[in-house]
């Protein structure tokens, strides 16, 4: 059950209908996942490679959120909460505060395979949560979305929003010397991963003063992202934000 955030929730929350699904749906989702993993079996974080294996993502049909949230919740306190679509700022800031992920349940149709403009579960499962299972990750997702659920000026959210894309989104780390992906946006998107993994985006060490005034823009390949040497540096990222937003300095 939702505790704080179900007043704000309660509207968007829905039922996973697992036996719904038809064979062609699942065939779209062993599709997808045929197209990306072999590029992210070599490229993607060691964590999200984990986090894959932890809630155990299956490649020929499509995940059974309960079945997540069991393997899940144990490691790291975090559920995979089906609802109907986009929430509100503060219901979403207020559902990642309790640990609840908000992740949807429809899945592409097979003539937008390569993108869709509102997240599915393709993005929100096989993108985001094999990373929930991380505890470092799991707690700086968790007080990400506690700040944020304190705040209400519009020009901080921004600024937050910042963080959240490059790091949640867009994020990369470097392991053993090599360049890794992490963020959703990239793990879901073949073409947004290979345009980064080919020396098309640059590629900064991760700043929260450069990504915090760094706009986000959503109808074009990125051309600037930034990478962390662990995830120690984002946890640490917001607790200094935290810190700046009760100061009015952020």
């Amino acid at each position: 059950m939702l505790h704080a955030t179900e007043p704000l929730a309660a509207a968007y929350l829905i039922h996973q209908d697992y036996q719904a699904y038809t064979p062609e749906q699942h065939a779209i989702w062993a599709e997808l996942v045929a197209h990306v993993l072999p590029e992210l079996e070599e490229h993607a974080a060691r964590e999200y490679l984990d986090g894959f294996d932890v809630i155990g993502l299956q490649t020929h049909q499509l995940p059974d959120l309960a079945s997540i949230t069991a393997r899940l919740e144990p490691r790291t306190g975090w559920q995979s909460t089906p609802v109907s679509g986009f929430l509100p700022a503060a219901a979403f800031f207020e559902m990642l505060a309790s640990r609840h992920f908000p992740t949807t349940t429809w899945i592409r149709s097979r003539d937008s395979l390569e993108y869709t403009p509102e997240p599915d579960i393709f993005h929100d499962v096989f993108g985001h949560v094999p990373m929930h299972a991380h505890p470092i990750f799991a707690d700086f997702l968790q007080h990400y979305g506690r700040v944020c659920a304190s705040i209400s000026d519009a020009l901080l959210l921004e600024k937050l929003g910042r963080l959240f894309w490059y790091t949640v989104e867009f994020g990369t780390i470097r392991q053993n010397g090599t360049l890794k992906v992490y963020g959703s946006g990239l793990i879901s998107s073949h073409r947004e991963c290979l345009h980064v993994l080919n020396g098309q985006c640059a590629i900064h060490n991760f700043s929260l003063d450069e990504v915090i005034r760094t706009p986000v823009k959503v109808d074009e390949l990125h051309k600037l992202l930034f990478a962390v040497d662990s995830f120690d540096q984002i946890y640490e990222a917001m607790h200094i934000a935290e810190k700046r937003v009760l100061s009015c300095t952020l």
